[in-house]
């Protein structure tokens, strides 16, 4: 499977009491996983900090298809589904799988780039563009002006 960047095992810390992954848990290892993804794409901490930018999240969006339990593993794949190169806000989405293959979570992310001294959204400087071209598309990827 492509474009997976976090794998891990489900630990008891995120299991709730229905005995399945809580609904936290599932955010926490897709923001792991876009975190990874960034890294490995050029977008570091200390690059952000270069810039004085940073991501924000305007919606968070997680649809459960199947339970995930207790020391089970799962894969989380990241992919951008929408740019807007005026503005720099964008949409990810993240796939949780299973180790058996099998689906069981979508999370979908609404975001864009905030300059962290002015406190306002801004257009991700033009030095740090080649690192976006870098990260993965989804097959229904949209681009606007």
């Amino acid at each position: 499977m492509e474009n997976i960047f976090y794998q891990g095992q489900i630990i008891w810390a995120q299991i709730d009491a229905n005995r399945h992954m809580r609904h936290s848990a599932y955010a926490d290892i897709c923001a792991q996983a876009r975190s990874n993804m960034l890294n490995k794409m050029g977008f570091s901490l200390d690059k952000f900090a270069e810039f004085h930018i940073g991501p924000i999240l305007f919606r968070e969006e997680l649809i459960y298809f199947k339970e995930v339990h207790l020391d089970e593993y799962v894969q989380v794949k990241v992919e951008l589904t929408k740019y807007n190169k005026t503005n720099s806000r964008f949409s990810f989405i993240h796939q949780v799988f299973r180790n058996d293959g099998v689906l069981c979570c979508t999370v979908n992310v609404d975001g864009a780039w905030l300059d962290l001294q002015k406190r306002k959204l801004t257009k991700l400087p033009e030095e740090m563009e080649p690192y976006l071209a870098r990260i993965p598309r989804s097959e229904n990827y949209t681009e606007t002006e």
